[in-house]
Parts: C-alpha cells; sequence; structure tokens
C-alpha cells in the first residue's frame, strides 16, 4: 500500500551565485553510504554547486563535523547522510535521537542542512532508500539543503522595511498561482 503513495518533490532551486556544499557521512554501511553520496552528488551537480565530502566513524559524529565545519564559515550547506539500522538494544534509539536532534539544533542556528541519514529496520529498507535510482534520500537530502540555501540567501538579500512594500513570499521554484514574473 505505502508502495503506491506518490510523494511531491520541490523542484531545485535557482540560486544566484556559487554554492559550496559539504557532505558529512559515517559510511558504517559502505554500499549505502556510496548510493546516499552517488544521490547527493547528482543533486549537487545539476544545481551547479560543488562539493567537499568528509567521513566520520558514525551518525553520532555527524552533527559534530558539520558544527565543526560550520564555525569556520566555509560552506553554504551541509548534506548528512549515513544509516543506521535497528539491532537487538536500545542504541539504535540513542543514535536516531541524538543525530537527529544534533542536526535539528544546527539547523535553528542558521545552518542549511539536508539531513539523510537513515533509520531503517533492516538493510533492504536502506538499500531501497539509498539507491539513486529509487527513493534517493542522499539526493533528498542534497536538494534539502539547496532549498534551505536560497532561502536564507533570500532573505539575506531583503532589507528592513522590504516588507512593507513586498509580500512575505519568497520563491523558491516555480510560480505561485496567480503569480507571473519575479
Amino acid at each position: 500500500m505505502a508502495a503506491s503513495i506518490e510523494h511531491y518533490q520541490l523542484p531545485l532551486p535557482k540560486i544566484e551565485g556559487a554554492v559550496r556544499l559539504l557532505i558529512v557521512v559515517a559510511p558504517y554501511y559502505r554500499q549505502i553510504a556510496e548510493a546516499q553520496i552517488a544521490g547527493a552528488r547528482a543533486i549537487a551537480a545539476e544545481a551547479g554547486a560543488t562539493i567537499d565530502l568528509v567521513e566520520v566513524p558514525g551518525a553520532l559524529e555527524v552533527p559534530t563535523a558539520i558544527g565543526l565545519a560550520a564555525a569556520r564559515g566555509l560552506y553554504d550547506g551541509y548534506v548528512a547522510l549515513g544509516c543506521v539500522i535497528r539491532g537487538e538494544t536500545t542504541h539504535y534509539d540513542t543514535v536516531c535521537n541524538d543525530s537527529s536532534r544534533g542536526i535539528t539544533l544546527l539547523g535553528l542556528q542558521g545552518h542549511c542542512i539536508g539531513n539523510g541519514i537513515l533509520t531503517v529496520e533492516n538493510y533492504e529498507q536502506a538499500e531501497v532508500r539509498a539507491n539513486p535510482d529509487g527513493q534517493n534520500k542522499g539526493g533528498g537530502a542534497a536538494a534539502a539543503a539547496l532549498h534551505l540555501i536560497a532561502l536564507k540567501r533570500g532573505w539575506e538579500a531583503r532589507t528592513v522595511g522590504d516588507s512593507a512594500s513586498k509580500p512575505d513570499i519568497i520563491r523558491l521554484a516555480g510560480e505561485l498561482d496567480g503569480q507571473r514574473g519575479a
């Protein structure tokens, strides 16, 4: 039943100027990580973004690596990749919750992060989600980071007083109903 559900994806945003992404991946399940990276690289290339890649030991280290990079201000956005598969202990819950919480907290500090850390019950679920020709969650995480970068740049370009003369709508991609042109 769930396989027949269609998911809407925003078209990639058009971003003025160069975009630098950092992919931070925990390659504990190497084949899954490689598929995620391939998906993220393809979306970044489609958007014209350049990427760097770093590997960290596990999903818990992904937010820390992003935080360290963000403190240097070298990147416009970040793509968090990895895979956590449920095991026999509660360690799964800790890793899933804490890696997600760390990424969310960094996002709330203004960093543009696409979270592609898979949290699944088994390896087969991970394969489907990581496959660039399937669900492409690595590509989805890259797209999410790009959308946030576009949103952030749109707001940074506004000055105080702009809101009085313009509607509070920032279009990331496509046209809004009834809107024509920029």
